[in-house]
């Protein structure tokens, strides 16, 4: 059957429609995205504004067309940090449901990691023995740990890319002391959790998913995308340690001009090479194994288990 998956993320408003059966993995089959920003469109009080709502059900309108016309028989929903965090997320969602008939389930941030992890051990196996899960997000940071499908311990960290640069990189570059407070901020929060991920046991496979962390990878020197989900990309701490005051010194237009960083996420690259960095080192990580797999990923591994067999 083909399934559809709709991401209202913090940076992205994401529609993944995909070939699945039980038993066999997720076949892409068609994709439509825009980079709505939501956590950047809130007005003086946190409210989603009106423009964005209007852009949001226009594309989610368009999006159900698609799946229709793709022959899509279901389309899961779901919002994270951006709407868990605005003042009328619930009329935000009610609007929406309203005007396109689509309900909207509002993920937590522990639901997010979980999620996550799921389709990082779907992708590596049994084998793959314990498994750390990193994914940074516009607005949150997920981590899990876990040797099941479930994880013994996942964790959301308001440390998304998006979230810090607002919060501390305003500047184009940032300035030294910004990027200072910066690393401070990220460091401090990281360690409240890091004993939690720790105690469970050493990971034998520590893994990267989100957009953040392939476009680091990728400057790193890892693999392009036109090379496809299987090949093998990397990020080493040792990279991170030589990328974080690179890009500090660039405005974002260059950093836009790097290979493989796209011009939206530009200004956010600094923020999550940041937080990437503090992680690795706060968790004892030197290298990381990036999943092409993540949370809509994840949410359609859990549906696709609750269909006839």
């Amino acid at each position: 059957m083909r399934l559809g998956v709709l991401d209202l993320g913090s940076n992205t408003v994401h529609l993944l429609l995909v070939d699945a059966h039980y038993g066999a993995a997720p076949i892409p089959a068609s994709k439509l995205k825009m980079p709505l920003r939501l956590s950047e469109r809130l007005d003086g009080t946190g409210r989603v504004e009106d423009a964005a709502v209007e852009q949001l059900i226009d594309f989610v309108r368009r999006g159900l067309v698609l799946a229709e016309d793709k022959g899509a028989t279901e389309v899961m929903a779901f919002a994270t940090s951006a709407i868990r965090e605005a003042v009328n997320g619930d009329e935000v969602l009610t609007r929406v449901r309203v005007e396109t008939g689509l309900d909207i389930e509002v993920l937590s941030g522990e639901d997010e990691a979980r999620m996550t992890f799921l389709a990082v051990r779907r992708w590596y196996g049994w084998s793959s023995g314990r498994i750390l899960g990193l994914d940074i997000g516009g607005g949150s940071l997920e981590l899990a740990s876990g040797t099941d499908e479930e994880p013994d311990v996942a964790v959301s960290v308001p440390l998304g890319a998006g979230r810090l640069t607002r919060a501390y990189l305003a500047g184009d570059p940032p300035s030294a002391d910004s990027i200072r407070e910066a690393r401070r901020h990220a460091r401090a929060s990281i360690a409240e959790v890091a004993g939690r991920l720790r105690r469970v046991g050493e990971p034998r496979l520590a893994v990267a998913t989100s957009k953040t962390f392939r476009q680091l990878a990728r400057i790193a020197g890892a693999a392009p995308s036109g090379e496809g989900m299987y090949a093998r990309r990397m990020l080493k701490l040792a990279d991170l340690h030589e990328i974080v005051p690179r890009l500090a010194q660039m405005t974002a237009a260059e950093r836009s001009k790097i290979p493989g960083v796209s011009e939206g996420r530009s200004e956010q690259m600094v923020a999550g090479a940041v937080v990437a960095e503090a992680a690795m080192e706060l968790l004892e990580v030197d290298e990381l194994a990036v999943c092409p797999w993540a949370l809509r990923e994840g949410i359609i591994l859990r549906r696709m288990d609750q269909l006839p067999r």
